[in-house]
């Protein structure tokens, strides 16, 4: 290191170390309960045209499976050895007509055409959301790698309401993300969207053009 870079550094530390620290007190995380949280998501999810169904954990998957039919899916992209792969699939043993579930367990490059020109939707877990902001994050894993929230037409996200954080700072600091994080963590606020030159904005240019989120209460 030059001693020109050195000296510069050093008065930056010196200058740190002696100017106090002050919260802005306008960032605290709000004071909400668990029902303002919910409520807050939702409001703020739904502004940006996501679909959220407020659902309940004995039952989401019957949920799901009547959304599949409404939407007229021909198959929907899960991953078998996920966490929620128990009860999609009671589900679609329980329920008669739905779309095809369909899994490939090799690299991307062995299917990209299909996936890219042949799946209809895919469904994931999260790792918890953010009320204040309305998004969910997610940290992809070789069963559900992030290529199932980005690229099919439509993705099913299932969020648990006891994962909500008030803010994005929140999540951070309760779920310790300076401990460890996958090689990407994923934040969804909303289906694709993009605007031109012109401001107008279109949705599922650059991936999912709806989100449908299955909040378990």
């Amino acid at each position: 290191m030059s001693n020109a870079r050195a000296n510069i550094l050093a008065r930056l530390r010196a200058n740190v170390a002696k100017t106090p620290i002050e919260l802005d007190r306008r960032f605290e995380s709000p004071d909400w309960s668990r029902d303002e949280r919910i409520e807050q998501f939702c409001k703020a999810m739904r502004s940006v045209k996501t679909e959220v169904h407020q659902v309940n954990e004995n039952d989401w998957q019957d949920k799901l499976a009547d959304l599949v039919k409404e939407k007229k899916l021909k198959n929907l992209l899960y991953a078998p050895a996920g966490p929620l792969a128990d009860k999609i699939e009671s589900a679609w043993k329980k329920h008669d007509g739905l779309p095809e579930l369909i899994t490939r367990e090799v690299d991307v490059d062995g299917w990209k055409e299909e996936l890219f020109f042949d799946v209809d939707a895919a469904i994931t877990s999260t790792r918890s959301a953010i009320a204040e902001v309305g998004a969910m994050i997610l940290w992809p894993t070789p069963e559900e790698p992030r290529t199932f929230s980005l690229v099919p037409p439509i993705h099913i996200a299932v969020v648990e309401a006891d994962k909500l954080h008030n803010t994005f700072s929140d999540a951070i600091a309760t779920e310790k993300w300076h401990e460890g994080m996958p090689t990407n963590a994923l934040l969804i606020s909303g289906p694709s969207k993009s605007a031109d030159i012109e401001q107008t904005l279109a949705y599922g240019v650059h991936g999912p053009v709806e989100l449908v989120v299955l909040l378990i209460q």
